[in-house]
């Protein structure tokens, strides 16, 4: 390790700044959502199975919820516009805004150009988890999802049933498009229920067992027009291992819910972003 200099101390000790400061972002009536939520009723219901993966669809203005159901399962969230697969959930721009891990009234943010919510968080049944003494926490951003490439890098394997590979699947078969085409839009996921963090020595992603039970639940309104895909990861609870036929796995349900006519008022959804994309050439 290098010498450290003589003010290496005072360098360490200097304050960190929050990079992007969230109070000029546009305002949310979560007030407003949880009215519309406790009115609306449930108009569509599907199973992400075992080690394997469901799509769905949400109207903008409605509302989706996840929840355990059997035992302890963590899932892999992915969302695109509906009518634009290109643009679709952006966790790394998500995480600069809200931080490593979301809850109730941060929101899920899209890729760019059009940089806008498109779904928020207006329930988290594990919002009393928080931070634990292992700085681990619940819903991470952070994390990537479970994939075959890194399985086979690092132990050669050949593991058909990953997140990667289960949302890849999901997304083929609601666009009926060929594997290949639907892998290129599957992206880096919302973990859904899973306890993650980075270790105090070595800053390594870690995970640990899910505090999630059955019932459960999260549960977001969808800003804008959504297809979405969630796998029930083959780790279960994510407390050993996450690319496994061991591990114990439960389903996941995903459930749309629609409010009552008129319980919204004026809500409309939001713009693409203002940015004019010249990027300095006038």
């Amino acid at each position: 390790m290098t010498q450290p200099p003589a003010d290496a101390q005072a360098r360490r000790a200097i304050p960190p700044v929050i990079c992007y400061p969230t109070e000029t972002l546009p305002q949310l009536d979560l007030p407003l959502y949880r009215a519309a939520l406790s009115g609306a009723e449930v108009t569509d219901t599907t199973l992400a199975p075992p080690r394997d993966a469901c799509s769905f669809s949400v109207p903008a203005g409605h509302f989706f919820r996840i929840s355990s159901v059997d035992g302890p399962q963590v899932g892999d969230l992915n969302l695109w516009n509906a009518h634009d697969l290109t643009e679709r959930f952006y966790s790394g721009k998500t995480r600069a805004l809200h931080g490593t891990h979301v809850t109730t009234g941060d929101r899920l943010w899209s890729s760019f150009p059009t940089l806008r919510p498109l779904a928020t968080v207006v329930e988290d049944s594990l919002d009393w988890y928080g931070i634990d003494a292992f700085g681990g926490s619940v819903h991470d951003v952070i994390g990537t999802r479970c994939d075959p490439y890194t399985g086979n890098l690092l132990s050669g394997t050949q593991y058909h049933h990953c997140c990667h590979s289960n949302l890849t699947r999901a997304l083929a078969e609601a666009r009926d498009l060929p594997l290949h085409e639907a892998e290129r839009h599957v992206h880096d996921v919302l973990n859904v229920f899973m306890c993650t963090g980075f270790t105090r020595d070595t800053g390594q992603y870690f995970m640990k067992a899910s505090p999630v039970r059955p019932g459960d639940h999260l549960t977001f309104f969808a800003e804008i027009d959504l297809l979405g895909a969630l796998s029930a990861c083959p780790g279960g609870d994510c407390s050993s291992e996450h690319s496994s036929d061991a591990a114990a796995c439960y389903p996941l349900k995903v459930e749309v819910l629609t409010p009552a006519a008129g319980a919204l008022g004026d809500w409309q959804s939001p713009q693409v972003n203002g940015y004019d994309r010249t990027h300095g050439t006038d």
